[in-house]
């Protein structure tokens, strides 16, 4: 294990290990676009990351983690400070793991053993004793963990604006205005390229971003008018209908 600075350039694929995990406390940071050799288990012990994964858009929150192959393209960005935490791990050895993104639920058990591997020394041997059990108890937990509908594809259309994942996205007879092309038109692109109509692919982002402000420790009443909801009431409804859970319960925020 290593522990980071802002400022550390650190290859994983030049240790030649198979299992490295590294810790972090980072402010404002912005990893640029990279990728590795190496799968990587990416998750927090606070704050939010926010991914962007060739024009897919994640929000990574204390209560979950992100698998991403290896070889994928992916940049992470830090607003606030950050807990960081990441597993890199050698996929030609661990064949076990998805061949896509995925965004796991991370319940205490995995939580737990994620932590452990994480800032474990890199000379550990992972082949072998309770080491290989620590291990094997994190993949069981990986492949049986709830995925997370978390990514949200971005549309690529030159006639669309560039979504940078800051500003709320206006209501689509405003948005086509700006545009300078029709509703249909607006909403058939939105179709074809993320798979959702613009008032789904709206409110994915609305629940994406609100996640953001949650982890930062916005209260309700900040969060409901930043995403232009009437009322901190509906907000919270609109919350637990997208996640099945309140925002307090999701991550605790200040009022």
């Amino acid at each position: 294990m290593a522990w980071l600075n802002a400022d550390t350039v650190f290859d994983p694929d030049s240790l030649g290990l198979s299992i490295v995990g590294i810790a972090a406390k980072l402010g404002k940071h912005d990893s640029g676009e990279h990728q590795h050799k190496m799968g990587q288990l990416l998750f927090t012990q606070s704050g939010c990351i926010r991914i962007t994964l060739s024009k897919r858009l994640c929000m990574l929150p204390p209560t979950r983690v992100v698998w991403i192959p290896a070889n994928t393209k992916h940049r992470a960005e830090m607003k606030g400070v950050v807990g960081y935490r990441s597993i890199y791990i050698d996929t030609a050895l661990v064949k076990s793991l998805p061949n896509e993104v995925v965004v796991l639920e991370v319940n205490p058990l995995l939580r737990a053993v994620l932590e452990r591997i994480a800032i474990s020394p890199f000379d550990t041997g992972w082949q072998q004793g309770p080491a290989l059990n620590l291990l094997t108890v994190g993949l069981d937990e990986i492949r049986s963990a709830h995925r997370e509908p978390m990514l949200l594809r971005l549309p690529a259309d030159r006639r669309l604006l560039n979504f940078s994942g800051d500003e709320l996205p206006p209501p689509l007879n405003i948005f086509a205005t700006t545009a300078g092309a029709g509703e249909k038109t607006i909403s058939r692109i939105f179709m074809q390229e993320t798979g959702l109509s613009y008032q789904q692919w709206r409110q994915q982002w609305r629940f994406l971003k609100s996640i953001e402000l949650l982890s930062e420790r916005n209260s309700i009443s900040s969060i409901a008018s930043a995403l232009g909801f009437a009322s901190d009431s509906a907000f919270v409804y609109f919350f637990k209908k997208m996640s099945g859970s309140t925002p307090r319960a999701y991550i605790p925020v200040s009022r």
